[in-house]
């Protein structure tokens, strides 16, 4: 049920920009690397990014199970 729910919001959670740090290393980094460097540097940022996802699924359900129990708290 907390995957469902996370699913749903997903469509409503506004991605960050990337930061200008980010920008300022990553562009010129791309720029220099040949066309099958860039592949692996894509599918690099790729697990990045999942990796990413999956560690806000997973504060995701520990904040609703947390929330949850404090309120069976309160109400016992």
């Amino acid at each position: 049920m907390i995957d469902a729910m996370l699913g749903y919001r997903q469509g409503e959670i506004h991605s960050a920009e990337f930061s200008d740090d980010f920008n300022k290393l990553c562009i010129p980094f791309e720029n220099s690397l040949n066309e099958e460097q860039i592949d692996v540097f894509h599918k690099i940022l790729d697990c990045v990014s999942d990796t990413a996802a999956a560690e806000m699924g997973a504060a995701y359900k520990v904040g609703f199970k947390d929330g949850a129990t404090m309120m069976q708290e309160i109400q016992d």
